[in-house]
């Protein structure tokens, strides 16, 4: 008799990566875009630093929880769709899970955080006092900004856990 190959409807990486970077890039845009519009749009203009509605205020917290979030979720539902055999790949039993999720989404959160912060400040140093920005520009570059976070960091953790990667084997069975 033939040898009968076992068809499993397991969800490659690639697929699994896809439509988690779906749930996070949508509502990261919408919601960014929305809420700093919300906040700029009464002056009219903001300042970088200065002020209740300043773009500080706005995008520094986005920089660090919006990567900590993510790369928390990213890992937990890799991890959790590796154990319940949905992901055709198996995780290397010496990872400790809580440990690796936690260590990569506080120094992706804190990374993120200083890389923005210090740009910011390069910025404010480089431009004349007092100087301010369009409203509308800095909520349509903030909800850019929260778009490019969600990409880099539904894709960085899972780059750091293929380490942790073991290879699956195929099973054929035979009657």
């Amino acid at each position: 008799m033939p040898d009968i190959v076992k068809t499993n409807n397991k969800t490659t990486l690639k697929q699994f990566i896809i439509k988690r970077l779906i749930f996070y890039i949508i509502p990261n845009i919408f919601f960014n875009t929305l809420i700093a519009y919300a906040s700029f749009s009464k002056l009219g203009y903001t300042y970088l630093f200065e002020g209740e509605q300043s773009i500080a205020r706005l995008t520094l917290p986005m920089a660090l929880f919006l990567p900590f979030i993510i790369t928390l979720d990213i890992i937990k539902k890799t991890i959790q769709a590796t154990e319940q055999g949905k992901l055709e790949l198996s995780l290397d039993e010496s990872l400790i899970k809580n440990k690796f999720m936690l260590q990569m989404s506080i120094m992706n959160g804190l990374g993120t955080f200083l890389l923005i912060l210090i740009v910011m400040l390069g910025v404010q140093l480089s431009l004349p006092t007092h100087y301010r920005f369009d409203a509308s520009l800095m909520a349509i570059l903030d909800g850019l900004l929260a778009a490019l976070l969600s990409v880099v960091f539904t894709y960085l953790p899972i780059k750091k856990l293929k380490k942790h990667i073991l290879k699956s084997v195929e099973i054929h069975i035979t009657r």
